[in-house]
């Protein structure tokens, strides 16, 4: 038995106590098994270990319903030549380019570079939509070795695009086959599969249907839908649909399926995504760097679809996300007074229920029964603090990086801004070699 302790508690437990003062979490195992008043949980179990939250924020660890380990090595890149003037030129000078270099060694250094930051802001489930067209065989089950190394709840899929040719394309589709089926064989409660795809300008009818055929109903969906006009243009002038009516016409909606952006999805797309129980997640520091729009999070939200949050691998703190989140539907909508309700119930809310679709423990929430995932943010706040304000302190006054101690799954993953069982020196050494390999080979030079 472990007890954290010594900090102000939020639990996010719509049917429970939302906030203690003075609280402490008992968890055993994987779950948590009982949350309370501090001393009277250290009354109860006496002979349990302790973790010392030093006066900080106990609360759920964060879910990123959608981000980009491919993207991990591209952190203060300049691609010589490279100056994007449009959403299509970002993809291929950019993202492309970047997976087309990435080999099975880039990828496991990938892995690594986003896990470790993931400890570092509290993040401890992400899903993640992986490309790495230098190699595709046997990269998920890479990533999955890393996730189980660094202890991340990992649901992973692979990009299928017929952007470099039908050989690529098919080993896309098999990674993601052999991939479920793996974890249908695995039956680890720390990893789940999706079927990725990434953009309908890059997907032919005959490759959806190849898609569907190797998926055989066995897992939702997870693919980049009208992240920029392309994808309109695309489906309109090909297919004579608009994206989300293509999608509906290849069996790619439903309930387990996540949308990613929906940027540009009019009020017939919304019914239909509404209609089918299909999720939706914004990703807004991406969408607003790549110039391609804000998504409609305000209709979409008064529909009733299941609307999450991601970072598209822009960043992996969710707590910045959040903040960019209110600010581009405010801007958007011009008006001072919306939104606040709609982000907080994407990142705190929504991405649990996200969760719940592909783990089978209850996340994003401090109760008996739940993933111990749990994490201490160093904050002492200097103005009344409660469950009735928490959103507005971490919008305004906490980052991911105040995060000092990460648990996920009932693992010590980063205790007091130390990681545990992690040689980070020697980690971060083999990440810099291949990060300078892929530089180097992207800019025909030696770093």
């Amino acid at each position: 038995m472990t007890l954290v302790t010594n900090g102000r508690l939020i639990t996010r437990d719509e049917g429970g106590k939302g906030y203690y003062e003075h609280g402490a979490v008992a968890y055993e195992g994987t779950k948590i098994v009982e949350v309370g008043e501090e001393a009277a949980l250290r009354a109860k179990y006496p002979k349990a270990e302790l973790i010392d939250a030093r006066g900080g924020v106990i609360m759920p660890a964060f879910i990123n319903a959608h981000t980009h380990i491919y993207s991990a090595l591209a952190r203060g890149l300049s691609i010589v030549g490279n100056n994007p003037t449009n959403f299509y030129e970002v993809l291929d000078g950019t993202w492309w380019a970047i997976d087309r270099h990435l080999y099975m060694d880039g990828t496991k250094a990938s892995a690594d570079a986003l896990y470790l930051d993931c400890i570092k802001q509290g993040v401890t489930t992400i899903f993640d939509h992986h490309a790495s067209y230098g190699e595709i065989p046997g990269t998920l089950h890479t990533i999955a070795e890393s996730a189980k190394e660094f202890g991340i709840r990992s649901c992973l899929c692979y990009e299928v695009s017929d952007r470099d040719g039908e050989e690529k394309c098919l080993q896309a589709i098999k990674e993601n086959a052999d991939w479920i089926t793996e974890c249908e064989q695995r039956k680890d409660p720390m990893l789940a599969a999706m079927f990725g795809g990434h953009a309908l300008f890059t997907i032919s009818d005959k490759t959806f249907d190849r898609m569907v055929e190797a998926n055989n109903g066995r897992t939702g969906y997870h693919i980049h839908v009208s992240e920029g006009m392309n994808d309109v243009y695309d489906s309109l002038q090909n297919y004579g649909r608009r994206p989300v009516q293509r999608l509906q016409d290849h069996g790619i909606l439903g309930p387990k399926t996540i949308l990613g952006h929906c940027i540009h999805v009019n009020t017939a797309e919304i019914e239909l995504i509404k209609n089918t129980d299909t999720m939706v997640v914004n990703n807004p520091e991406s969408n607003m760097g790549n110039a391609v729009g804000i998504c409609p999070v305000l209709p979409l939200y008064k529909a009733g679809i299941l609307l999450g949050m991601g970072t598209d691998a822009y960043t992996n703190d969710m707590l910045e996300s959040l903040k960019v989140a209110l600010c581009s539907q405010r801007s958007n909508a011009c008006l001072p007074n919306v939104a606040w309700c709609e982000v907080t119930d994407m990142l705190f809310k929504n991405n649990a229920k996200i969760g719940a679709k592909y783990f089978p423990d209850p996340l994003g929430v401090l109760k008996p029964g739940a993933a111990a995932d749990i994490i201490v943010m160093d904050y002492k706040p200097f103005t009344p603090f409660s469950d009735a304000n928490i959103d507005g302190h971490m919008i305004f006054g906490m980052t991911g990086r105040q995060c000092q101690t990460t648990i996920a799954g009932g693992k010590l993953l980063m205790k007091d801004r130390e990681l545990v069982g992690i040689d980070e020196e020697a980690v971060n050494a083999r990440i810099l070699e291949a990060s300078k390999k892929l530089w180097g080979e992207l800019n025909h030079c030696t770093y």
